[in-house]
C-alpha cells in the first residue's frame, strides 16, 4: 500500500479519526476508542409552547382583524393607526415582533382592487357615465377602502404570523 499523504491515512483503508492526521487505528489492528468516533451535531428541534395563549388560526386572523391581541383578544393591538403595540398588556404576548410590512398593503391592493374594478366595469357598461363622473366616484371610493381596510389586514397578518411563530428575534438585528 502506498501512503496518501494529503489525506493522512494509506490508501485502501478506511481511518476512523481523520482529524488527528494520524495512521488508522485499524491499521494497528486495534479498535477506536469511543471518544474518537466522529459525531456530528444536531440541534434541538423541539419547540417550547409560548407562555401566552395560542388561538386557532381562524380565531388568531379574527381577533387581528377586529384590531385586538390575536393571542388573547382583550386589549388593542395598535398604538396609532398602524403602529403594533410592542407587547400586549394581559398576555404578554410579542406582538411587536412580528413584523408585517409588505404583505398588509399587498391585501389591501388585491382586496380593493377586486372590489372596485368589476363595479367599474359594471357601472361603465351599464350606465356609460362621463369620465370625470368616474373618476369623481371610483377614486374617493378606492382611497376611502384603502384606509379603512388597511388596519384590519395588518392585525389580520399580525394574527397569522403570531400563530404560525413568524417572530423576528428579540435580539435579532431589524
Amino acid at each position: 500500500m502506498s501512503w496518501d499523504g494529503w489525506r493522512g491515512r494509506a490508501r485502501g483503508q478506511s481511518c476512523i479519526d481523520r482529524r488527528l492526521g494520524s495512521r488508522c487505528a485499524a491499521s494497528k489492528g486495534t479498535r477506536a476508542l469511543p471518544d474518537q468516533i466522529p459525531t456530528s451535531w444536531q440541534p434541538v428541534r423541539a419547540k417550547l409552547p409560548p407562555p401566552w395563549p395560542l388561538p386557532s388560526l381562524g380565531r388568531a386572523i379574527g381577533r387581528g382583524l377586529a384590531c385586538r391581541c390575536p393571542a388573547c383578544g382583550q386589549t388593542r393591538l395598535f398604538q396609532g393607526y398602524l403602529t403594533v403595540t410592542p407587547v400586549c398588556a394581559e398576555c404578554g404576548a410579542p406582538l411587536g415582533l412580528a413584523r408585517a410590512d409588505d404583505a398588509p398593503p399587498y391585501f389591501t391592493i388585491l382586496v380593493v382592487g377586486h372590489l372596485v374594478v368589476p363595479l367599474m366595469f359594471l357601472v361603465d357598461r351599464s350606465y356609460t357615465p362621463a369620465l370625470w363622473v368616474m373618476s369623481a366616484i371610483f377614486l374617493p371610493l378606492t382611497l376611502v377602502l384603502s384606509l379603512a381596510l388597511l388596519r384590519p389586514i395588518k392585525g389580520g397578518t399580525v394574527g397569522l404570523m403570531l400563530k404560525l411563530d413568524m417572530l423576528k428575534a428579540p435580539d435579532g438585528p431589524p
